[in-house]
């Protein structure tokens, strides 16, 4: 049995998010019928985190394990044939049998994206925002993550993971256009419903409702009652997943919806 890593990406807009889901089609249950429909064996696939419903990803891994020996190139040509035209498969490789998409990840960035006027061909991809915002506030409380460690504040409730300590490396706003703006957060982990918490949080920074200090307190706390609402999933997207030593392996993964 051999273990092999497949790159993708999706729009998440008609899924229920990533995993396999009773009540909804995920882009989990999709890529599996697919490979297995190819590969003419049932074939179980790993992701690299579960994103939620309407969470886009311009970088999925997963994996999966073959008896055979498998031809990237041309499994990659076939999925992307037989794939709807919302999931796109750019790679396909042997890695070593210990290496896990998921707890062999040393970080995950995501972007979510803002925009303050309407727009007819941003609304499945960012979030119109209709109130003025201080970015700069926001940007002073984004930077006070990277000095914590604990994020329950930022945690769906009721969740199978062992630890909610993240390290978290880049947390930053940025204008990528006159009305559009984007945050960028890096960690090595993420916990359920955290990226989306964090932002609805940053914007009550910047709507002058808490101050950046107040920021502090709510991750102090570590009570998800203390935080902002969470934004929308239609403006988040899972961007790069990095790995370090091949034969290395990780914690507990718990990936951002």
């Amino acid at each position: 049995m051999s273990r092999y890593f497949i790159e993708l990406s999706y729009d998440g807009t008609a899924y229920h998010g990533w995993q396999v889901q009773p009540n909804g089609v995920s882009v989990q249950e999709v890529l599996q019928r697919a490979l297995s429909t190819l590969l003419r064996q049932d074939v179980e696939v790993v992701g690299a985190g579960r994103t939620d419903a309407g969470v886009h990803a311009r970088m999925m891994m997963a994996h999966f394990d073959s008896p055979v020996e498998i031809d990237g190139a041309q499994l990659v040509y076939k999925l992307n044939k037989l794939l709807p035209q919302d999931i796109a498969v750019s790679c396909v490789y042997q890695v070593p049998d210990d290496m896990h998409a998921r707890f062999s990840a040393t970080s995950r960035t995501y972007h979510y994206y803002i925009h303050t006027r309407k727009s007819p061909f941003l609304r499945h991809y960012s979030w119109q925002v209709t109130f003025p915002l201080d970015f700069n506030k926001m940007n002073e409380a984004a930077g006070r993550l990277l000095e914590f460690e604990d994020f329950t504040s930022f945690s769906k409730v009721n969740t199978d993971t062992k630890t909610n300590l993240c390290k978290i490396t880049t947390a930053r706003w940025e204008q990528t256009e006159p009305d559009c703006w984007r945050f960028t957060i890096s960690a090595n982990r993420f916990l359920r419903n955290m990226v989306r918490a964090i932002v609805g949080t940053l914007i009550e920074v910047g709507r002058g409702r808490i101050a950046a200090e107040e920021f502090c307190q709510v991750i102090e706390q570590k009570n998800r009652c203390s935080a902002g609402e969470s934004v929308p999933g239609h403006g988040l997207f899972l961007v790069d997943i990095s790995y370090a030593d091949p034969t290395s392996q990780g914690g507990d993964n718990m990936e951002e919806t």
